[in-house]
């Protein structure tokens, strides 16, 4: 008997392949928008399993958010958010007010949507060049996006810029690690692996699979490989 290959067996609500997302602390996202500037008080940084960066909880006049923090916070300090707020780390001010050139973080897509760009530890975009109602960010990939003049984002630089030279040291600590965020480790190849895994896979040999060309009517768990293509082949 055959088996659900691995691209069909993802999202289909079984165990093996969902987010361990009722060990998370909540969700982190700007503070609601209110027309006033809004004051809030910096009340721990906790560490949670679904976010790279730390997290900042924040309590602004009795409603507490959480927020990736930004470098050089500290517990006890106050932040602000909204029209007048300084131009200060972990401050939160629409991209219409902030200069051109300043480090920004946890920048929105759409005004009000509490952040979506720019969000794991020690990254930072920069504001490039303003218009009337829109704004060109370069993102930390440098590739530059056109946002709204409304969306909002942090001051400053997320926390957490050496998490990427601390070792894993064995393979468990990486299981877990991606087991928390619905990552697939290991990713072997397709030709590593059982035939019943993937359409590429093979016996116990050295023969690695070939590429081959699949219809773009096939169904799921046969497109794998070349789709429809028109030619395969070098170049001459």
């Amino acid at each position: 008997m055959g088996k659900n290959l691995i691209q069909q067996a993802r999202g289909k609500g079984g165990p093996n392949y969902r987010a361990k997302s009722f060990a998370y602390l909540g969700e982190a996202r700007h503070v609601q928008r209110a027309p006033a500037l809004q004051t809030g008080v910096i009340k721990d940084f906790v560490k949670c399993p679904g976010h790279l960066a730390p997290l900042a909880k924040v309590d602004f006049s009795g409603h507490e958010v959480l927020v990736q923090a930004a470098e050089g916070l500290a517990v006890g300090q106050t932040v602000f958010a909204g029209p007048g707020a300084e131009l200060k780390e972990g401050n939160t001010l629409a991209l219409k007010d902030i200069p051109e050139g300043t480090a920004i973080f946890n920048v929105e897509s759409h005004p009000g949507d509490g952040g979506k760009f720019c969000r794991t530890s020690g990254t930072f975009a920069r504001i490039i060049t303003k218009a009337e109602k829109t704004v060109v960010v370069q993102l930390p990939s440098k590739k530059q996006r056109v946002f709204s003049a409304d969306c909002r984002a942090l001051i400053g630089t997320v926390a957490g810029s050496g998490r990427t030279e601390k070792p894993f040291l064995k393979a468990g600590k990486m299981h877990f690690h991606r087991r928390n965020r619905n990552k697939r480790w290991p990713n072997p190849s397709a030709a590593a692996q059982n035939a019943v895994d993937h359409p590429f896979g093979n016996k116990r040999t050295s023969r690695k699979g070939k590429n081959k060309v699949q219809s773009p009517h096939a169904p799921p768990g046969r497109k794998v490989g070349k789709i429809g293509a028109r030619r395969t082949g070098r170049r001459y």
